[in-house]
């Protein structure tokens, strides 16, 4: 990875960063708060959202006949994103334990807090509570399957894929074949050593700039 694709992968981290703390002034602004992973409200905002709330029968009558067939296909996806969370979950307790690797905390991506929205009928809350979850589990396994790529096979494709998930950008480039054989060790270095890392970013402040992707790349600035 050159200096100049470090600097631009940085860049955009510096803008994560930006954004979140823009967020955290929209937080503000619409009266709630978050601390830890509990949201709070001010103070008669939740009686204004009550009255918001549509009732099931208004609801259902403006449903179009295509959402209602459709919802018992979508919700037949519980199956097996139920069943991939569960053995996602057996696999890295089981295999990254085996290669030292760290395994990823499931509650980082799943949040099941919109149901709890008192502006959201029952269906409404029903159907955040399941996007969620659902939306939840695939970063969670997309996470999990982009460790063991980074251990087993950190190379970048011949092809542009689209789009490439956060660790991509650190790859290796396709053909770098002396690289591959010199640095697939600290790709894997890497990856044992975001435990520590992890454990000293905890006390960052909610909204801070999130750390620099050059901090994973092996060889680069600031690598372990």
């Amino acid at each position: 990875m050159t200096k100049r694709m470090t600097a631009l992968a940085d860049e955009i981290v510096r803008l994560q960063g930006e954004l979140d703390r823009e967020i955290e002034r929209r937080r503000t602004v619409l009266g709630w708060s978050l601390k830890g992973r509990l949201v709070s409200f001010e103070k008669g905002l939740v009686a204004e959202h009550r009255k918001l709330r549509m009732g099931l029968a208004p609801y259902l009558g403006r449903a179009s006949l295509g959402a209602v067939l459709t919802a018992p296909i979508i919700y037949s996806l519980i199956v097996p994103i139920v069943l991939i969370d569960i053995w996602t979950t057996v696999y890295q307790a089981i295999c990254f334990r085996a290669y030292g690797i760290v395994r990823v905390r499931r509650g980082d991506f799943i949040a099941l807090d919109r149901g709890r929205l008192a502006y959201l009928n029952g269906i409404e809350a029903l159907n955040c509570l399941y996007c969620g979850y659902a939306n939840g589990v695939v970063a969670y396994v997309r996470e999990v399957s982009s460790r063991t790529e980074q251990y087993w096979c950190p190379i970048k494709h011949a092809v542009q894929i689209s789009p490439p998930h956060e660790r991509y950008r650190a790859f290796l480039d396709y053909g770098d074949a002396e690289g591959y054989r010199g640095r697939l060790e600290a790709f894997r270095a890497a990856l044992r050593a975001e435990g520590d890392s992890a454990a000293a970013e905890a006390p960052r402040a909610e909204g801070a700039a999130a750390p620099s992707v050059s901090s994973r790349i092996p060889g680069g600035p600031g690598a372990p």
